[in-house]
């Protein structure tokens, strides 16, 4: 598989599973070592491990903290070198991680680092006609910020809904469920940064 397939859901918890336990193995940690260093129960491990459980990204940033690998480590794709020191880094578009939600008709590309998740986050969001993307409540005081490249938007935060057009920003709580949806039957696309309380 090249790094220019979009993985879909599904193959992400695939390759997320495969490549934890083959990191894990290498680096001759127990699910309860790795547990400890991480944060993450020894029982979502094992989940993840298994393929039964879709981690969060604070999950996701905990795992390769504890490992010592990117997330396109973690996606089982080549680490990204570190830029020597007064260079700049270049992440070429192929190896940008990227999650592919057919059933949501929505696709995002992961911009920020790695070593910024949970702290603050940026993505390229796609949003294929009446595409949505729908998240749970993130961890109190989160908040998110989307810039719409492309066509309109609608955002529902909690109880509260806003639309928005090309060129307009949308700020609003994640700490409660919410949802970005294209609206007029046409595709949308915006950046989304998420900060964390």
């Amino acid at each position: 598989m090249t790094d220019q397939i979009p993985l879909d859901a599904e193959g992400i918890v695939s390759r997320v599973a495969e490549t934890l336990r083959a990191v894990r193995k290498e680096q001759q940690l127990t699910l309860d070592d790795l547990a400890q260093r991480s944060g993450v129960s020894r029982s979502m491990l094992s989940q993840i491990e298994r393929g039964e459980s879709n981690p969060t990204l604070a999950t996701l940033w905990n795992l390769t903290q504890a490992l010592g690998v990117d997330f396109a480590g973690l996606l089982g794709k080549q680490p990204a070198a570190a830029p020597a020191s007064g260079q700049v880094e270049r992440l070429a578009a192929e190896r940008t991680p990227t999650i592919d939600s057919r059933g949501e008709r929505c696709r995002l590309r992961i911009l920020s680092p790695p070593n910024l998740a949970g702290n603050v986050e940026w993505y390229e969001l796609r949003l294929d006609a009446g595409g949505a993307l729908i998240s749970d409540a993130h961890a109190p005081g989160c908040r998110e910020h989307l810039t719409i490249l492309d066509g309109r938007i609608a955002v529902q935060s909690g109880l509260r809904e806003e639309e928005g057009a090309a060129g307009d920003t949308l700020r609003y709580r994640a700490d409660v469920a919410h949802r970005i949806a294209a609206l007029d039957g046409k595709p949308a696309s915006a950046l989304l940064v998420v900060l964390s309380g």
